[in-house]
């Protein structure tokens, strides 16, 4: 099969996940022997923000690190058709571009009834930011894969897509497994993701700075977004900084310490439940021992309480932490359970399945469907986009 994939950055992970998922499934698809084709806006923020603070030589080191991974950038400024859809099997638009290419992957669906045509969407904007959402023109596209049942359900009641399908991210276990133990254990607890807002700095002290520090552990944390009242923050509590992190470097992280959390952005605790965005995943597929800030698992992902441990607020969460550095027999069984359910469901081979099953049973969208009254069709979208080529 044919496969054209549009993404906001293949290259660069700053401050940006989706390209963790988009790595794994589309190395899964190509040793499954599809042709698969992924583009990308050729000014991305994400890209562009790790050329500035890193240079070239993170992109380099992409590149070694996935080397049957290529991608094609190009100018969103000037889309044009070019017919480079024409032997396309399978078109998947991400929700974070811009709505001229949204519309116009759309109208080349509508001129070519054999295309199938997915919209993917993980992200929370649906509810947080719903004007952003509206202006998309989905009428002629066959479905929507939404990242967990709460987004799938906000799709269905504002009559965004004709058929609306949940595909969980997950776990690219070509590069998230566990490392030789000969590396570490030699710290105690890492923490990996951004610092954010406000609300995410009540998170981020209430589950981990505070249980750290009145431990007293050996801690370190990566990620981007950090000001210096952060870094002063961390500084205080002991807590080591390391920047940003390749994507790819975490599960040799991992290897050198004895536990990891995670602490999920509010929106999906309070109003996307069911969706705990990919790091506990990549956390589970390498073996290391969990503990996460509370979110519900409406969906069944896991095993709370056998795969990872789920603390209920700041106490808590300093005594599971406590147990699991001092009990070695509770960590080795988070280890091993949470590890087990990786790979017994949540893998990229095991979404290509899904993605594939939803290609096969997928019927074509109404072309002659209304778009729903609160969507805005943008004026100037074109038919397709550009082959500009670079990189």
């Amino acid at each position: 099969m044919r496969v054209a994939m549009f993404y906001h950055s293949l290259e660069s992970d700053w401050n940006h996940g989706n390209a963790h998922f988009l790595r794994g499934v589309a190395s899964e698809l190509q040793a499954r022997g599809h042709e698969l084709t992924i583009f990308e806006p050729e000014e991305s923020w994400s890209r562009e923000n790790l050329l500035e603070e890193v240079g070239e030589d993170a992109i380099r080191a992409f590149r070694r690190a996935f080397p049957h991974l290529l991608s094609t950038r190009y100018r969103e400024a000037d889309l044009r058709s070019d017919g480079w859809l024409d032997d396309v099997d399978l078109v998947i638009v991400h929700e974070w571009n811009h709505p001229n290419l949204i519309t116009a992957a759309g109208e080349r669906r509508r001129r070519r009834p054999e295309l199938r045509l997915l919209f993917h969407d993980t992200h929370h904007r649906a509810l947080t930011a719903q004007h952003e959402l509206a202006r998309f023109d989905l009428r002629y596209y066959d479905g929507v894969l939404a990242y967990g049942e709460s987004l799938k359900r906000t799709y269905e009641r504002h009559g965004w897509g004709k058929q609306v399908f949940v595909w969980h991210e997950a776990a690219d276990v070509r590069t998230f497994y566990p490392r030789d133990q000969r590396l570490g254990p030699e710290r105690d607890v890492v923490w990996i993701g951004n610092w954010g807002d406000e609300e995410r700095t009540q998170e981020l002290r209430e589950f981990f700075i505070h249980p750290i520090s009145r431990l007293r552990l050996h801690a370190q944390v990566y990620g981007v977004r950090y000001p210096e009242s952060a870094l002063r923050e961390l500084h205080d509590a002991s807590i080591a900084y390391g920047g940003w992190l390749p994507n790819f470097e975490v599960p040799e992280v991992f290897a050198h310490f004895r536990a990891t959390v995670h602490v999920p952005r509010r929106p999906y605790t309070q109003q996307l439940p069911g969706i705990p965005t990919i790091r506990p995943f990549e956390a589970l597929a390498c073996g290391i021992p969990l503990v996460s800030a509370p979110w519900q698992d409406t969906e069944g992902l896991f095993r709370a309480g056998q795969d990872f441990l789920m603390a209920r607020d700041g106490s808590d969460m300093q005594r599971c932490l406590r147990d699991v550095l001092n009990d070695a027999a509770l960590a080795e069984s988070l280890s091993a359970s949470g590890l087990e359910t990786i790979r017994a469901r949540h893998t990229c081979a095991h979404r290509v399945d899904e993605l594939l099953a939803i290609y096969d049973a997928m019927k074509p969208a109404s072309l002659d469907a209304q778009q729903p009254a609160d969507a805005q069709q943008p004026a100037d979208a074109q038919e397709a986009i550009t082959v500009e080529v670079s990189g």
